[in-house]
């Protein structure tokens, strides 16, 4: 029996999983060249950043353009629409707002270090890379410190990739497809916008603590990096491993919560004519 798929579907069926995969590597390809660029003028910390913003937009790129090769229903589903579709009932539940939650905290640790960061530095490239301290009544410089110059990549990223993850996040929601392809295809979206935000934060939150307990002076300050930098940057390793299996192979899992409401197993449940034509009209 002859296959009576078009081959353009054919070649589409693992595109999704080619254009993620491609992301990620892209990403590598790309964070090698940029850790090249500018030797010798370019500090090393300044390049660490620049590579993982470089690879995580690569990553972010590769999941949206997995997510537009994705193939769509090819025969229409007459459905009742019980219940709106919400972006959070796709993304996950447990990491989904840890994720958010590290962005938030990411922008607020990158504030916090700018505006302690020491700008007395005539290099562009050089600001806000040390912070002032008093030890034994002498002044000290502590670095590496992510103040402007290493602050404003990471920012620059987040600005470009938080707005076009949410995006596609609400179009994978309200778009046609089957609940568990939508569940993996928010998944792989909050993964790689995870990846970006993790790894930045964890480099970030290395450099503070490197920078806090240099000196024997640290006192509460070294304290408060034993407590909660360290931990965070625990966390942030978790959710960097979480983010890169996610992207490589997102395979949401049923909301048990969505399992048990009778209204949102009816959203999607397909309907006869005669019954959906009175479902609709009432």
């Amino acid at each position: 029996m002859l296959d009576s798929v078009p081959l353009p579907y054919r070649l589409l069926e693992h595109a999704d999983h080619v254009a993620r995969w491609s992301g990620l590597a892209v990403g590598i390809v790309v964070a090698q060249a940029v850790s090249t660029l500018g030797d010798g003028d370019v500090e090393f910390e300044q390049r660490v950043v620049f590579c993982l913003t470089a690879f995580g937009l690569c990553a972010v790129a590769g999941v949206l353009l997995a997510d537009a090769l994705t193939l769509r229903p090819q025969e229409a589903v007459r459905t009742a629409s019980l219940a709106p579709r919400l972006v959070r009932d796709h993304v996950p539940p447990r990491m989904g707002p840890l994720i958010a939650l590290q962005g938030v905290s990411l922008v607020a640790l990158l504030v916090i270090t700018a505006a302690t960061a020491a700008l007395d530095s005539g290099d562009v490239l050089s600001w806000g890379n040390t912070v002032h301290i008093t030890c034994n009544g002498m002044r000290a410089n502590l670095g590496p410190w992510p103040g402007l110059s290493y602050g404003l990549p990471m920012f620059g990223a987040l600005a470009v990739a938080t707005p076009t993850c949410a995006w596609a996040l609400r179009r994978i929601a309200h778009g046609p497809g089957e609940d568990q392809q939508r569940r993996d295809r928010a998944w792989a979206v909050t993964g790689a916008w995870g990846l970006l935000v993790s790894s930045q934060q964890l480099y970030a939150v290395l450099m503070v603590s490197v920078a806090l307990t240099e000196t024997g002076c640290a006192g509460v300050v070294g304290v408060l990096t034993f407590w909660v930098f360290y931990p965070l940057a625990l966390l942030n390793l978790i959710t960097v491993v979480w983010s890169l299996v996610t992207v490589v192979a997102p395979r949401a899992v049923e909301d048990e919560k969505s399992l048990d409401d009778p209204a949102a197993i009816g959203a999607t449940a397909p309907l006869d004519d005669e019954r959906a034509e009175g479902t609709l009209h009432r």
